[in-house]
């Protein structure tokens, strides 16, 4: 009887994952294109019967949660690949940056859906690791006089962060393109108070490792 019945149920649960997946990528652009995107509009745009839809995700805000972790999920693993603890502050910023434009949607959409959807509590605890590592690395640049230091770390990684999602925002909708955001890393590091030829200098330079390092 076990044996019999366990073909059965492996198909259904991959149909399950398969459904999930599809929901959730559709979900994603289509939220992405227009925040108040309906259940009913992704269903449609993803080929599944609304039933099918609910029955992964009871409610627009369950799926937006879903959604939000996920692409806290994919910035915090890309931030560790991408981090160098000799570092100095320039190039730690530099990194975090770009590592940030790199998962440039997943981090467009965990701060606007998080704010819009789930409030300033919750994007504030999903955000904590990044923004606590990048208030630490502003710390750093100030004490060493290379950023600016007329506002305290934690306002100004929020100011830096603010800048990159709007630079997100434009990117995405086409009215300025950055596809390896290198001009988005150098406009983070001149507000964070660097020189212009100097952030610009430092970005092109992790650039050309993070290049170095893809080829064969």
């Amino acid at each position: 009887m076990h044996t019999t019945d366990a073909p059965r149920r492996t198909p259904q649960r991959s149909d399950a994952r398969s459904y999930r997946s599809r929901i959730l990528a559709v979900a994603r652009r289509k939220l992405r294109d227009d925040p108040d995107a309906s259940l009913d509009s992704i269903s449609e745009a993803a080929g599944v019967a609304r039933r099918t839809l609910y029955g992964h995700f009871a409610n627009r805000q369950v799926l937006i949660a879903e959604l939000t972790q996920e692409a806290a999920q994919a910035l915090q693993p890309a931030l560790a690949a991408t981090r160098i603890p000799s570092a100095d502050p320039l190039e730690a910023m530099a990194r975090m940056a770009l590592t940030a434009w790199a998962v440039g949607d997943q981090y467009r959409m965990l701060i606007s859906f998080g704010r819009r959807h789930l409030g300033q509590e919750a994007i504030r605890a999903t955000l904590a690791p990044a923004r606590e590592e990048a208030i630490a690395t502003i710390r750093r640049g100030q004490h060493a006089g290379v950023f600016a230091g007329h506002v305290p770390a934690p306002v100004l990684a929020q100011a830096l962060e603010a800048l990159m999602l709007a630079l997100a925002e434009e990117n995405a909708a086409s009215t300025w393109a950055d596809p390896t955001g290198e001009a988005a890393a150098t406009a983070v590091l001149v507000a964070a108070g660097v020189a212009p030829q100097i952030a610009s200098r430092r970005v092109r330079a992790v650039l050309r490792e993070q290049a170095a390092l893809m080829r064969p």
